[in-house]
């Protein structure tokens, strides 16, 4: 377990998935990050790498071959590398391997990298192409925070809102996970979103088309909030456990699979294509108020 701390907060990661397990605030001795009860859900934050979502028969369709893929793919279950830790930044690393080249057949370095910055944390994704061709992936966040934040409070205290004003349409899901082709209104009051225990029963809340760069969980009877900017995702997901205490704000570059299946991985929606010798950066943050 690798720990970053200042004055603010106190951040643990854990190697396995380079998965963030602590965000705990000093001022009110407060953890923030749901705790992973297995029988509940048994993830905090996971970083969802080389796919987001569901795959078709648990599959991918590379030049014509089949390979196993989990759903949000196997970085949040590998064992990440650790480098250049101090008290405020650490970066994680998983490069290609036997084992990942019989479900991934390129050749990549994947880092997760940690900055602390007073109350906020930032968390990057870097994608290093090591191939001699062009390789395709999607990458995404997933960290699930505590609902509600203090005892004495409810979860429907508690409501999602956005930057801007939204018409926000929901992208409806099948009961396997993959897309049906439908879009639902998200009933809101102007900028927001109430969080209920029943929200989530036909799924997350996914939202294709933003304006919105950043979303904040706030209580309407108290000051506290968490912030989560996301400026280069395109998309987010909203979800919980049906019944649970938390929420996770995903924001991603990539989806799960349409309804049918899919074709070549290549053309999947969501993916994007990094040429031989680049690298590929994209980051969030979390603010703690």
């Amino acid at each position: 377990m690798v720990t970053l701390q200042n004055e603010f907060l106190k951040i643990e990661i854990s190697a396995i998935g380079a998965q963030l397990t602590s965000i705990f605030n000093k001022f009110n001795r407060t953890e923030h990050l749901w705790q992973a009860d297995p029988s509940v859900w048994a993830f905090h934050a996971p970083n969802l790498f080389p796919v987001v979502g569901g795959c078709f028969n648990n599959e991918i369709r590379i030049d014509g071959q089949s390979y196993p893929m989990e759903r949000h793919g196997f970085a949040r279950t590998s064992e990440f590398a650790v480098h250049d830790c101090t008290e405020v930044h650490a970066k994680f690393s998983l490069s290609h391997s036997e084992s990942t080249w019989k479900a991934y057949p390129f050749k990549f370095t994947f880092q997760v990298l940690f900055d602390l910055f007073d109350s906020e944390l930032r968390v990057s994704y870097k994608v290093i192409n090591q191939d001699v061709k062009a390789i395709c992936f999607s990458v995404g966040a997933h960290p699930a925070f505590n609902i509600p934040f203090f005892k004495g409070e409810n979860y429907d205290d508690y409501y999602i809102e956005f930057e801007q004003e939204e018409q926000l349409e929901k992208y409806l899901l099948s009961e396997d996970g993959f897309f049906n082709g439908q879009t639902e209104s998200v009933v809101q009051s102007g900028n927001k979103i109430d969080l209920r225990k029943d929200l989530f029963l036909d799924g997350a809340l996914v939202f294709k088309k933003l304006t919105s760069r950043e979303v904040l969980i706030k209580n309407h009877k108290t000051p506290n909030f968490i912030s989560v900017s996301f400026p280069h995702f395109e998309s987010l997901g909203i979800w919980a456990a049906p019944g649970a205490d938390f929420v996770c704000i995903e924001p991603w570059l990539g989806y799960a699979d349409n309804v049918g299946g899919a074709g070549e991985f290549r053309n999947k929606e969501g993916i994007r294509t990094l040429e031989h010798g680049h690298v590929f950066e994209v980051d969030y943050t979390i603010g703690i108020t």
